[in-house]
């Protein structure tokens, strides 16, 4: 089953998120706190939005966090997901594919026209999942970021 989040299942999530970090071997750069977590997708202005993926027991399997961005050539909104993540016990199950398929959903239905993410180039299950679906990669851009230090 896929769900908006609640914040009842933010510590589901945070768990979840650094299984992902340690799986994409950055576990010390998985800083969010429970309550960082909740500020964003719940507080007065919420950053970010959540769907959990549960298994038949209502246990949280999986998650999608993404939020909006905006595409000035095609003039509307977009959704770029942040993360995706599905416990390895639980793969296989169709948890990931339904979680993109609610986040394509969301998109359709609100005129979105895009739905976009980045995977790690090392993520050979993930690429492979990802293009089984029909997704392409983007690979004329190459991504920066600016961080600690180099940001202040």
């Amino acid at each position: 089953m896929i769900r908006p989040a609640t914040p009842a299942d933010i510590p589901a999530i945070h768990t979840l998120i650094r299984e992902l970090a340690d799986y994409e071997k950055a576990l010390e750069e998985a800083r969010a706190t429970q309550e960082q977590l909740h500020e964003a997708l719940f507080g007065h202005r919420p950053a970010a939005y959540a769907h959990v993926a549960t298994d038949p027991a209502g246990a949280v399997v999986g998650y999608a966090i993404w939020f909006l961005n905006f595409s000035t050539w095609r003039g509307v909104h977009g959704i770029y997901l942040e993360d995706l993540y599905v416990r390895p016990t639980a793969r296989g199950g169709g948890h990931g594919k339904a979680l993109l398929t609610e986040l394509a959903r969301i998109c359709v239905e609100r005129g979105y026209q895009r739905l976009e993410w980045s995977v790690l180039k090392w993520n050979t299950p993930a690429i492979d999942f990802y293009e089984a679906l029909g997704a392409r990669p983007q690979d004329e851009w190459t991504g920066y970021r600016l961080t600690d230090e180099a940001l202040v």
